[in-house]
């Protein structure tokens, strides 16, 4: 299988803080993977460097065999890479399909087509009846929805959902973790950053674990929750207890 994404050695730094250090971590074509761990371990940041919205001070990011390290957000998102942020940023005033056309342009300028692919994507993350409302009378769900909707309206080959849970019922996380599912099937690769590990545990296959910008795990999902360091480091004892109950 072909890797979709290959990170090494990366690294950056605010003044005295180092946000990410020497990261590497690689994903091949149709996986989705996990990266978590505590607030402040650099997940985000990791996200910004690979996305192009911060520089690293060292290190290579390929995608689909092209080092796109230097290249400016919107070049990162014409080569099949497209992303959601942590806080929900839709364009408040405009339209669910306004929003999502935005996307949709960066592919094709015409109207028309990127008003049909914009429907496509809407219709896709379940927001057809509002797709006439201003994007800011959306719940936290539906925002999230609109988030991912723009993303796929980019036409991505690997996207990355950055706490696209935060916020959520438990029913309304059931209903984020069936979407991501969808979007697995339809045979997208996926890094997500995520807190909450029901939703981990089902939709990842392979997870990777930050702690102070290192990485201090990397592994399946058993593998992960049983990490001793991982347990130290985020996860909890008490995590560690439920999930081996939950063993057959």
């Amino acid at each position: 299988m072909a890797e979709a994404l290959v990170v090494r050695n990366l690294s950056k730094r605010f003044g005295g803080l180092r946000a990410v250090q020497n990261l590497s971590f690689s994903i091949n074509e149709g996986e989705t993977v996990a990266l978590i761990g505590p607030n402040g371990a650099g997940k985000t940041t990791s996200f910004h460097l690979i996305t192009g919205f911060h520089r690293p001070d060292e290190g290579s990011v390929t995608a689909f065999g092209r080092e796109i390290v230097g290249l400016r957000p919107h070049d990162i998102c014409a080569h099949g890479l497209a992303r959601t942020f942590q806080v929900a940023r839709p364009f408040g005033g405009m339209t669910v399909l306004a929003n999502v056309m935005t996307g949709a342009f960066l592919r094709d300028k015409r109207p028309e087509v990127a008003c049909a692919k914009a429907y496509e994507a809407i219709e896709f993350v379940g927001l057809s009846a509002k797709a006439h409302t201003p994007a800011r009378d959306l719940t936290t769900i539906d925002q999230r929805r609109l988030e991912m909707a723009r993303a796929l309206a980019t036409e991505p080959r690997l996207l990355l959902l950055d706490e696209v849970m935060a916020g959520l019922n438990p029913s309304e996380i059931d209903q984020a973790v069936a979407l991501v599912g969808k979007l697995s099937k339809r045979g997208l690769t996926i890094i997500i950053v995520e807190h909450v590990m029901r939703a981990i545990m089902a939709v990842a296959r392979h997870i990777v674990v930050l702690d102070h910008g290192q990485k201090i795990a990397e592994g399946g999902p058993k593998e992960i929750v049983k990490n001793q360091e991982v347990v130290r480091a985020y996860l909890g004892s008490g995590y560690v207890h439920v999930a081996t109950a939950g063993e057959t």
